[in-house]
């Protein structure tokens, strides 16, 4: 009998594998991971982070669910712009106890709960969130268009869903060095910071079979989305894409 395969990095893999195996990278990495994000982007991680709070532009009294922000990068950030309410959702354990514990440590106790579970089956009410965001975690699902459509049905009508991700930079010669520096850099970083450069050489491979930023729009608009756009932060290394549930 044939089995459904998917990838894990250049890796072909059965499906029902790729949870567990992207747990394993997460688990490897969770007490470094921000760290790591500072060394590999040379802190620009924090800029287009930024970005993707202010094009959220949060408000007051919103519920938001951040997904795959266990480290609660994101949550903190969308709390110090709008006294809203934000569900952290991570499939990763260990990055969400990383997250809660720099939350305890920041003084933040309110508005803000942190839920084990998958992007692709998400253990919520339909239409229960004015906005959904997701950082640097949607490329490492096992069916984009099934978390796509989670998404969807967890947005109110109306809702923002908001995703940062790598993506595919506008010009050959920036995507040669990006290239260069990812395969050959990035993991001798994770070695030397973690003990274990394997982690980061599946995030580095997780990038370049992301869909680029065209196709991601389809994606997004196949799960129903409306009002779907992007914008490009350093010359589409890394990509904002923004839609509406309808």
């Amino acid at each position: 009998m044939s089995r459904n395969t998917t990838s894990f990095g250049f890796k072909t893999v059965d499906e029902d594998e790729k949870p567990a195996l992207v747990r394993g990278v997460f688990d490897a990495v969770a007490s470094r991971y921000d760290l790591m994000n500072d060394l590999m982007s040379g802190g620009l991680h924090r800029w287009w982070k930024r970005e993707m709070v202010a094009w959220l532009n949060p408000q007051t009294n919103w519920r938001v669910l951040d997904v795959a922000g266990g480290t609660g990068d994101i949550a903190f950030r969308i709390l110090s712009h709008a006294k809203c309410h934000v569900t952290v959702c991570d499939i990763n354990q260990q990055m969400l106890n990383e997250g809660r514990n720099r939350a305890i440590d920041r003084n933040i106790l309110h508005d803000i709960e942190w839920l084990c579970a998958d992007a692709e089956s998400l253990p919520v009410p339909d239409s229960s969130f004015d906005a959904y965001s997701i950082a640097f975690g949607i490329r490492n699902v096992t069916h984009i268009d099934r978390a796509l459509r989670e998404a969807y049905r967890a947005l109110k009508p109306g809702g923002r869903f908001l995703c940062l991700e790598f993506s595919r930079p506008a010009h050959d010669w920036m995507q040669k060095c990006y290239d260069a520096y990812s395969f050959n850099v990035i993991p001798k970083i994770g070695e030397w910071v973690t003990g274990n450069g394997d982690p980061y050489k599946y995030l580095v491979e997780s990038i370049r079979k992301f869909p680029p930023q065209e196709e991601f729009a389809t994606l997004m608009r196949d799960a129903g989305f409306g009002n779907v756009q992007y914008r490009n932060l350093t010359q589409g290394v890394v990509a904002m894409h923004s839609g509406r549930r309808l």
